[in-house]
C-alpha cells in the first residue's frame, strides 16, 4: 500500500522519520478519507446516509406543510364564523349540499322546533368531560327541517342510563349559528342505545323522509333566548404546534445523520493513518525491553 517514494498513501521522501510521524496525519488526512470513501463498505454507508437524510428532510417538509395547512384552515374558519350572518337558504342551495369551503359560515334561520324529535348525540367530550350534544330539528317556513345543535350537556350516570335534556323554546324562533357539514351515521341506530340517544348528528338519517337541509347549525344565539342550561360550543382550536415540533425533530435527525457519518469517517481515517505511519527507529544503545 505504501512505497518509499511516496504516493497517494505513501510517505513523502526526504523527510526525517520523526518529522514524518508528526506531519503525516495533517498532510495526508484528506487522502485517507478519500481512500475510505472509495471502498465498498463506505460507499454503502454513504448511500444509506444520503437516503436517510433525504427521507428525514422530506418528512420534515411534510410536517411543516401540515402545520401551515392547519393554520390557514383556522384563519378561514374564524373569518367565516365572524362574518355577518346570511340566510341559510342562500348558503345551502335547495336540494344541494353544503360546499366544503362554506363550512363554519355564519347563517340565520327562522322556524319552529320539533321538540318531540330532540336527541342526545353520544360521546361528545368538552374540556375533558364526557357529555352529549343536544340536537333538535327546526322546521323552516318552507317545511324543510334544519337540525340545530343547541349545545353541550354533561353526562350523568352510566352509559346505559336514559338522560333528559332541557326542552327547546316553543313557538317561532330565529337562530343564528355556524353551518357544519353533516356527520355520517348509520341509517339504523344500534338497538342497545338508551332512548333518545344517537351516535352521530346525521340530518338525513335522523329525519327519514322529511326534507332536510344537508347540514346542521351550531347554535350561537337565539331569539327568543334558549333557556336551557346548555354550554355553547366554542370554535375548535386547531393545534399546529405538534406538526412544527415534528418538523424540527426530523431536521435534527438529518443533522445527526450528517454528523455521525463524518465523525465515524474521520475516526476510521485517523486510525488507518496511525496504523500505517512509520515509527521512529530505536537507537542501537537503547535496550529493548
Amino acid at each position: 500500500m505504501f512505497t518509499e517514494s511516496g504516493g497517494p498513501l505513501g510517505h513523502p521522501p526526504g523527510v526525517a522519520t520523526g518529522e514524518r510521524q508528526r506531519t503525516l496525519p495533517a498532510r495526508l488526512r484528506v487522502l485517507y478519507v478519500v481512500a475510505l470513501l472509495r471502498t465498498r463498505r463506505w460507499i454503502g454507508f454513504t448511500l444509506v446516509g444520503i437516503l436517510a437524510i433525504v427521507a428525514f428532510g422530506l418528512l420534515s417538509q411534510w410536517q411543516w406543510h401540515r402545520a401551515i395547512e392547519k393554520q390557514d384552515y383556522q384563519q378561514q374558519m374564524v373569518a367565516r364564523a365572524q362574518q355577518d350572518p346570511a340566510p341559510v337558504e342562500s348558503v345551502v342551495p335547495p336540494r344541494g349540499a353544503l360546499a366544503t369551503d362554506r363550512e363554519w359560515t355564519s347563517v340565520t334561520a327562522t322556524g319552529t322546533y320539533l321538540a318531540d324529535d330532540q336527541v342526545l348525540v353520544r360521546k361528545r367530550p368538552l374540556n375533558g368531560s364526557n357529555g352529549f350534544w343536544v340536537a333538535v330539528p327546526l322546521r323552516l317556513t318552507d317545511g324543510t327541517a334544519l337540525w340545530v345543535n343547541r349545545g353541550w350537556t354533561s353526562a350523568l350516570g352510566s352509559a346505559r342510563q336514559v338522560q333528559e335534556a332541557p326542552p327547546p323554546p316553543p313557538g317561532v324562533v330565529t337562530v343564528t349559528g355556524r353551518l357544519r357539514l353533516p356527520q355520517e351515521g348509520p341509517q339504523t341506530q344500534p338497538g342497545d342505545l338508551p332512548a333518545g340517544q344517537v351516535t352521530d348528528l346525521d340530518p338525513q338519517a335522523l329525519s327519514g323522509d322529511v326534507p332536510v337541509v344537508p347540514a346542521y347549525l351550531e347554535l350561537v344565539s337565539s331569539t327568543p333566548a334558549d333557556g336551557g342550561e346548555l354550554t355553547a360550543l366554542p370554535l375548535p382550536e386547531i393545534d399546529s404546534a405538534r406538526n412544527l415540533s415534528y418538523a424540527g425533530q426530523w431536521l435534527i435527525f438529518a443533522l445527526v445523520a450528517i454528523i455521525g457519518w463524518w465523525f465515524f469517517l474521520r475516526r476510521e481515517a485517523a486510525e488507518d493513518a496511525a496504523a500505517t505511519a512509520p515509527r521512529e527507529p530505536v537507537p542501537a544503545d537503547t535496550p529493548t525491553p
